[in-house]
């Protein structure tokens, strides 16, 4: 998850040492490609070991681009789709699925295992564009230190951020190029309605809402409880980030903690859905369906959770103990149609735009 997704200490451990050799297959070239090109966010992850094991039973060797936050990434692939970095692109969630598909990113693929996936998820089942990878949450963060200092109670919902206890308290990312940013919008419209979402960002608007770029930015650099934000002094106690961030605090905490820095406002939560597709004009198509079946194989859907900080969508995938101890996903989180998403999406954020940042 943009994100997803969870934490730029996960990327930056060098899980990924990737390789590409072979010919290039351009599209019809007589010689077939031996890479295959993944197209993705920031915070995309995977075992060594596990993806060892793909490169040596498919026979191509993984090359991994990222391209920024999901929604930065989202962009630049529809801006490039008909001469596209990769062959297969990984990271695009339920809040930008139609602007992907509406710009005919994606070619049909219907992946093998695909009947193990938790139908909620496939949001494209009649035309298998796109395939369901993971879900997580997107939700406010809080600060555990801070509160516990200033004698406070953390905000456990939407209507909370908006009182002045919480006051120049919050960071979020920008709804027009993050996808995080986007999710907690979308969250905000899904719980006060079209008629009253405007209302209610003009009131954390006047209650001292910061708005950055990305999650990168928001979470590692302004928030006083990520690692990186208390090496900084940051100095926001609440962000938007996810329901899985806390545990990433402890699993790669240097020294490990015995419990998690940080909390999540659980009635502040939008579920999202990440999503691979074929690229349209994919130089390696053999390649990227093999990638993309890999994505829902049970060993990389029990591999996401300690690497992306995501749940897996295929039935029977285990989770973890210490990701779900430390992380459980919201038990009643908002939620939108696709179809309401599609149709209100840019003019929501239009809108936003206008109202919070000008």
């Amino acid at each position: 998850m943009q994100n997803k997704t969870i934490v730029a200490v996960a990327v930056g451990l060098g899980l990924l040492t990737l390789s590409a050799c072979g010919s290039t297959d351009g599209g019809g070239g007589a010689t077939e490609s031996k890479t295959v090109t993944l197209v993705s966010h920031d915070s995309w992850a995977v075992s060594k070991s596990v993806l060892a094991d793909f490169e040596k039973q498919s026979g191509y060797k993984v090359k991994v681009l990222k391209d920024g936050d999901a929604g930065q990434a989202v962009n630049k692939a529809i801006l490039t789709k008909d001469n596209p970095q990769g062959d297969v692109f990984f990271g695009v969630d339920n809040t930008l699925l139609s602007r992907a598909l509406d710009n005919g990113l994606f070619q049909p693929y219907e992946a093998k295992g695909l009947a193990q996936v938790d139908a909620r998820f496939q949001l494209d089942a009649d035309k298998h564009r796109v395939t369901p990878v993971d879900y997580g949450d997107i939700c406010v963060n809080y600060d555990k230190k801070y509160f516990a200092e200033h004698k406070l109670n953390p905000p456990a919902s939407f209507d909370d951020l908006v009182k002045p206890a919480y006051k120049n308290l919050l960071v979020t990312e920008n709804a027009s190029t993050s996808s995080p940013g986007l999710g907690f919008l979308l969250g905000s419209a899904a719980k006060y309605g079209d008629e009253g979402w405007e209302g209610y960002w003009k009131k954390l608007k006047a209650n001292g809402v910061k708005v950055v770029d990305g999650w990168e930015q928001a979470y590692n650099e302004e928030f006083s409880g990520s690692a990186g934000g208390r090496k900084a002094g940051a100095d926001r106690p609440l962000v938007v980030s996810y329901a899985s961030s806390p545990p990433a605090e402890v699993i790669f905490g240097d020294p490990k903690p015995t419990t998690a820095p940080t909390g999540v406002a659980t009635g502040t939560c939008f579920r999202q859905v990440e999503f691979a597709g074929l690229l349209d004009n994919a130089a390696n198509g053999k390649g990227g369906k093999a990638l993309i079946d890999f994505l829902i194989s049970k060993k990389f859907q029990e591999d996401m959770p300690l690497n992306m900080f995501v749940y897996p969508v295929v039935k029977g995938a285990a989770v973890p103990a210490e990701f779900t101890r430390y992380g459980p996903a919201a038990k009643d989180p908002e939620t939108m149609d696709p179809a309401k998403i599609a149709d209100r999406r840019d003019q929501w954020v239009k809108s936003w735009t206008s109202l919070v940042l000008k």
